[in-house]
């Protein structure tokens, strides 16, 4: 019985540590997604007041 309860215990350990990397993986992916969707944002109203700025000399 002993040994049984123990297995029991590594297997949920092994299915929650499982769970854990899964989750910190899609949050990384939403992260990153996010970031790129800023970053070309900024890199457009940069471009265009680099633009403006020119067009104004």
């Amino acid at each position: 019985m002993i040994k049984d309860e123990k297995a029991q215990i590594s297997a949920e350990l092994i299915l929650l540590v499982g769970a854990l990397l899964v989750i910190v993986i899609a949050a990384g992916a939403f992260v990153f997604s996010t970031s790129s969707t800023i970053a070309g944002n900024v890199s457009e109203v940069i471009e265009a007041g680099r633009n403006t700025a020119i067009n104004k000399l």
